[in-house]
């Protein structure tokens, strides 16, 4: 029942995506068909749905729009070829560099879009529109009150579509987003020269196409994992999307990947296997084939506020209390993934400048170094806390005061590990300073990885460099 809820919810999203990569409907109803079905059976992550999405689609336009369908079937095939190599070397270790921050903010973007792809199917077209959205949300959030047994959505679906055919009111339907050819996707090559330019065309889409596919499935994979409480095996999961995306540009469906908004629904829906994903796909043809002449019938009202359910379910509300708890650093990341998400549409964008800004506030929490100084008769001591690397290395130059001279000096580095050759270069420049005016400097405290850093990279170790060191 989860799944046949879900097919129902990827009919107007397949085609709306197929019109925004300017492509017949046909190609993201194909592709989310065959992609349904094949992921059921290859896919690591059971209760994740992958059908046709905007931020694919969105990548598309381009190489549609200059080279034609056929190059982006063969982008398609290309683009599986190279999920399968990104899983097959284990593409899920990235996902222990996003941090949660990142996580809420791709996750309150994915809502917000959700939400704002609703609003041109109901905002000022009619009363009646208003009415049928809101008795959807009123059906979505009270019958699961009293009555479990069937899905919600799917109740909404039936009773509402069959209350806009009988009644003849005036709402638009998933028909007026375009027409629906009533067979099954047949087997054939794309039509383009095998050549080494046909590469250099498709390769750039077909990267992107990888990339931006298994940054979303990953992230959608880890957010039903929190949902179900389960593990999902992820590389398996990138292999299983490289696999249903190379079968699928052979079939004339577009390149795609997994759909948090229908992830949610089937989750929330009760799909928690492969039976689900399966059935989706399944369904999906059978309400094509079969139910072609209703299902343009379906009012995108109903639709709608399933879809407006799915994007309040998404949101993480927990995140405004997170924001007033957390590290400011953290509500900064999230909030910049959520901004650039919107605004671009684009999810590798949002989360790649989420990912770089932790790495920098990280950076610069972890780049404070402080030396504490002791004087014991004609001894000093500089006893460094703190990590040594590229980021560090200006604070701990700009401690020593190099018009010492006759002293005997010890830097001590037990409560410093040495992190790169920056460091390196730094602890160099501070003892050769100090050595030119006679100074007698001394190394301590150095753990073994440190020690044989500055083994390999000193200057101060050649015999040419004059000056004491241990």
């Amino acid at each position: 029942m989860a799944g046949i809820v879900v097919a129902l919810a990827l009919i107007p999203e397949a085609i709306a995506f197929s019109i925004i990569a300017g492509v017949d409907p046909m190609v993201g109803l194909y592709a989310s068909f065959c992609i349904a079905v094949i992921i059921a059976f290859v896919g690591g992550r059971p209760g994740m749905i992958s059908a046709a999405t905007g931020a694919m689609a969105l990548l598309m336009v381009p190489l549609v729009r200059d080279h034609g369908l056929n190059y982006l079937l063969a982008a398609t095939i290309l683009t599986g070829v190279l999920q399968i190599i990104f899983g097959i070397f284990k593409v899920a270790k990235i996902m222990k560099f996003i941090p949660r921050a990142v996580m809420i903010g791709f996750v309150n973007a994915l809502a917000i879009l959700i939400f704002m792809a609703q609003i041109p199917h109901f905002v000022g077209i009619s009363t009646m529109t208003y009415i049928f959205v809101a008795v959807t949300l009123a059906i979505v959030y009270i019958i699961p009150r009293f009555f479990k047994a069937i899905p919600a959505p799917l109740i909404a679906l039936v009773v509402l579509t069959a209350a806009a055919i009988f009644s003849g009111f005036d709402l638009r339907t998933v028909g007026d987003l375009g027409a629906i050819q009533r067979t099954l996707p047949s087997f054939f090559l794309p039509d383009v020269p095998f050549t080494f330019e046909t590469l250099q065309i498709i390769f750039p889409y077909a990267l992107a196409l990888t990339i931006v596919g298994l940054l979303e499935s990953l992230l959608t994979a880890s957010i039903v994992d929190d949902m179900t409480g389960t593990e999902g095996d992820k590389n398996k999961e990138a292999r299983g999307q490289g696999i249903a995306n190379f079968i699928t540009g052979f079939f004339g469906g577009m390149a795609s990947c997994a759909m948090i908004g229908q992830s949610v629904i089937n989750v929330k829906s009760g799909g928690r296997g492969r039976l689900s994903s399966l059935v989706a796909g399944v369904f999906l043809m059978f309400l094509i084939i079969v139910l072609g002449n209703v299902v343009v019938q379906i009012p995108m009202a109903v639709l709608v506020g399933i879809m407006i359910m799915v994007s309040i379910g998404t949101f993480d509300w927990s995140s405004f209390k997170y924001m007033k708890n957390a590290p400011k650093t953290d509500v900064v990341v999230m909030l910049a993934t959520v901004i650039i998400v919107v605004a671009t549409h684009d999810l590798s964008k949002g989360v790649l400048a989420g990912v770089v800004l932790s790495a920098l506030f990280f950076v610069a929490k972890v780049s404070t170094i402080k030396i504490e100084t002791k004087v014991e008769d004609n001894l000093t001591r500089f006893h460094v806390k703190g990590p040594l690397f590229f980021a560090s290395v200006d604070g701990f130059v700009k401690h020593f005061d190099f018009s010492r001279h006759d002293e005997k000096i010890i830097i001590d580095f037990t409560d410093t590990q040495i992190w790169d050759d920056s460091a390196v270069g730094a602890i160099d420049k501070v003892m050769i300073k100090l050595a030119e005016n006679h100074n007698d400097v001394t190394i301590h405290g150095l753990n073994p990885a440190s020690k044989r850093l500055i083994d390999k990279l000193a200057i101060h170790n050649d015999p040419n460099a004059k000056l004491s060191a241990h």
